[in-house]
């Protein structure tokens, strides 16, 4: 098997179990491993401390599968990290699990730039990652033998794999091709999701408390629900009691699917009015209108794919939430989210605080927010603690 020998004192970041390997801290490579296989990882010294996945192109050379040197990896390796994952979610607080959620979430399930989310009789996967990649056809099998499924379909398609030097991928790895809309549910509230061509997976069930949370924040109000999507937040927002609803939203087609679940979950659809467009633009729209709302949901895409990038990410968000405060009646309510994992949740606080001095208003944080307990942050992988977000109550 080959080896990266590291160089010397750059094995800290391993002994306390990060899962990840840095090209500057390798030494030189021994053998000629090819993308995705195993390779053993030797201190300096050439003492063992884990084994790994190479991949050759990416500034992460190689990702930790196992820090126990008796733990082969194969097929029973994966399946016990499936059965665990499984486990874990079967262990969540609830009398039961949602008919969607997240199985398998990368690092901290053990399993390296894997995700897989279950759709009701379907799940989806994204391999993000040479290693796992390298073994699909293993965790698809494990997978299909775990969970009951009518189809495993492949979401790969995302620009993470461009750093692998992998090619995108999408269709169907095994059993039935999902519908064009297949719908969901979320506690009394049901979505349809394009599991084909929508958003990460499909949906953003990473969000999935956070909506709940919103629910108790919004009777009798007009509400403003910003990168909308297909209405998750707005939907909620009608079903518990909001007197009006705006979305807005780039994609017409994600649009139209808000409006049929507003009509599915039996809602007044003239309580929700959908703007298609840029969020920055309309909200300046707003603004210079005099058009205000008592409360205003912000969910942007993530604007820092890398350190490099949260400069500029970092004014993006500033700008839309000294938006969303321009636009806030006093008394009013700002839920604002980033889930740019590269932005800490310290700096978006004070990038919020920012905003708000900026547009000349009082605010105080009354509730923070985090991605469901689904997407689980392991101690020893910080980065999987990608989003976050606070309720601020203005209060002047």
């Amino acid at each position: 098997m080959a080896s990266i020998i590291l160089k010397s004192k750059r094995e800290k970041s391993l002994l306390r179990r990060h899962p990840w390997i840095f090209s500057g801290a390798i030494h030189k490579l021994e053998g000629n491993p090819k993308p995705g296989e195993t390779v053993e990882i030797l201190s300096d010294k050439r003492l063992w401390i884990a084994r790994g996945a190479f991949s050759p192109l990416s500034q992460i050379r190689a990702r930790i599968w196992t820090f126990d040197e008796q733990e082969e990896i194969g097929p029973a390796f994966f399946h016990e990290r499936i059965v665990r994952a499984i486990k874990n979610r079967q262990a969540l607080p609830g009398e039961n699990l949602p008919d969607s959620y997240r199985v398998i979430f990368g690092e901290s399930d053990g399993v390296p730039g894997l995700v897989v989310d279950k759709y009701g009789e379907f799940l989806v996967c994204q391999f993000l990652f040479t290693g796992v990649e390298y073994w699909k056809d293993v965790i698809v099998e494990q997978l299909n033998a775990l969970i009951p499924n009518r189809g495993i379909y492949d979401r790969s398609d995302t620009d993470a794999r461009k750093k692998e030097g992998l090619p995108l991928k999408k269709g169907v790895i095994f059993g039935e091709e999902p519908p064009d809309l297949l719908t969901i549910h979320e506690g009394d509230i049901r979505f349809l999701v394009d599991l084909k061509n929508g958003q990460k997976t499909g949906f953003y069930l990473d969000q999935r408390d956070n909506r709940t949370i919103t629910a108790e924040y919004v009777k009798e109000k007009e509400v403003l629900n910003c990168f909308s999507y297909t209405g998750g937040f707005g939907i909620t927002a009608l079903k518990y009691g909001a007197r009006h609803v705006v979305n807005i939203d780039s994609s017409e087609t994600a649009l139209g699917i808000a409006l049929q679940n507003c009509e599915i979950n039996g809602l007044d659809s003239s309580k929700m009015e959908n703007i298609c467009g840029d969020a920055f633009e309309v909200l300046r729209k707003f603004r210079d209108e005099g058009r205000s709302f008592d409360c205003v949901i912000l969910d942007p895409p993530k604007l820092a794919e890398s350190r490099a990038q949260i400069e500029r990410a970092a004014r993006a968000y500033k700008d839309i939430n000294l938006l969303g405060f321009k636009i806030l009646r006093t008394g009013g309510i700002l839920i604002s989210f980033s889930c740019s994992g590269n932005l800490d949740e310290s700096l978006f606080q004070k990038i919020v605080a920012d905003a708000a001095l900026d547009a000349n208003r009082e605010a105080v944080i009354i509730r923070r927010l985090h991605q469901a307990p689904d997407h689980p942050v392991s101690l020893n992988f910080p980065e999987a603690a990608y989003l976050k977000g606070v309720i601020c109550k203005v209060v002047k």
